[in-house]
């Protein structure tokens, strides 16, 4: 081929760059994302969605006049300064225990290791009434628990106090399993690295092992936390249910139902709805920034 001829023929068009490949095109070694990702958003609408929205709506139906009075009113305010920060303290409660009961299923053989383990998932199996009334007779004043604390000015059931219990007892599942499966993938190698550079027990469990459980144990105080702002069935029998004392949230909704006040009552649920939406959105974005030091 002569030099004539290669110059008679037009070049090649000069390469495209490189597009940015639509994020919904991506392809994947397991087909299907559209369907999965449809029946996805249809189930969490059906279920998550549509009723919050709903309840929103019935909200919304009072003017805004309304609306202040039944969500701020005095009664109001006590409830929720109960109901959550009897929430918050017993996830707190339970940040401190539930990792040293993980640690000590994780890193120790002792007997009976297997009924402990048990008994840690017993929150999750009996039913929230059930656990309302063990409580209750149980610190009571003539309780067997509350005999001995009564002596001592302390009143556990049928004020705050019984709360913070029934909370702490229904939590403790949730932060223990959350951290559990971190502490079995954590190397014991990392921890003798720091031993042997130097470092004492207290040491490597501040600057090691509480770092790496950080993200979990703040996704078990999340879900402590939200399973406690819920909770009716464990709290009412120990609470005593008085009001501006010891009523939560949660019976403040079932007293405005049972008296036919659905907006009311649609009301005090959109408070509630929206701090624990902003408390698990916070929880998250801290868990996000976490994430960035690992």
């Amino acid at each position: 081929m002569t030099a004539d001829t290669a110059a008679s023929r037009p070049s090649p068009p000069p390469p495209r760059p490189p597009g940015r490949r639509p994020f919904f095109r991506r392809r994947s070694a397991i087909p299907g994302f559209g369907l999965s990702m449809g029946v996805t958003l249809t189930i969490l609408s059906l279920i998550v969605l549509i009723p919050l929205t709903a309840v929103a709506l019935k909200a919304a139906h009072q003017s805004p006049e309304a609306f202040w009075a039944a969500a701020f009113n005095d009664r109001s305010l006590a409830a929720y300064r109960l109901t959550f920060g009897a929430a918050f303290v017993a996830a707190a409660v339970n940040g401190v225990f539930g990792v040293l009961t993980a640690w000590a299923l994780v890193r120790y053989e002792f007997p009976g290791k297997t009924i402990v383990n048990a008994l840690v998932d017993l929150p999750f199996a009996l039913p929230t009434a059930v656990a309302g009334i063990a409580l209750a007779t149980l610190y009571a004043p003539r309780g067997w628990v509350g005999q001995f604390l009564t002596p001592l000015g302390i009143k556990a059931a049928y004020n705050p106090v019984g709360v913070v219990i029934a909370l702490t007892f229904i939590g403790l599942p949730f932060v223990v399993r959350t951290i559990e499966p971190v502490l079995r993938d954590a190397a014991e190698d990392v921890e003798e690295a720091a031993a042997s550079l130097g470092a004492d027990r207290l040491q490597t469990i501040a600057r090691v092992v509480l770092p790496a459980l950080a993200p979990a144990w703040l996704t078990g105080f999340a879900m402590a936390f939200a399973r406690g702002v819920g909770e009716y069935g464990s709290v009412i029998f120990i609470a005593g249910n008085m009001p501006y004392k010891s009523e939560i949230a949660p019976l403040l909704i079932i007293i405005q139902l049972e008296q036919f006040e659905y907006e009311r009552a649609a009301t005090i649920a959109v408070v509630m709805l929206a701090v624990s939406f902003t408390m698990l959105l916070v929880i998250n974005a801290i868990q996000a920034w976490s994430r960035r030091f690992d």
